[in-house]
């Protein structure tokens, strides 16, 4: 599975962009579920934000949806930190 988180917005307007793919990952079951779980909670466009807030697209195998803060999910907010983390 690859997922794929793109930041925007924010005070300065810096773009930030990480992937992880768990093929082969021993957690990868783990990385799935939140994943399924943040994309439920997504939209198909992006969602008005807030003055300086940060926006999101989180694409999970060619699948994107969108959120912004502060409406994240906990779920969409655990898989972004996650992804922001780890991805390269």
């Amino acid at each position: 599975m690859r997922i794929e988180v793109r930041r925007t917005g924010g005070f300065a307007g810096i773009e930030r962009h990480a992937v992880v793919d768990t093929a082969g990952r021993p957690d990868a079951l783990e990385w799935r579920a939140l994943a399924e779980r943040a994309l439920a909670g997504g939209r198909g466009a992006a969602p008005p934000g807030v003055p300086d807030g940060f926006s999101y697209a989180i694409t999970v195998d060619g699948r994107t949806v969108y959120c912004a803060d502060p409406g994240l999910t906990e779920e969409q907010r655990e898989l972004i930190r996650r992804v922001l983390k780890e991805g390269a």
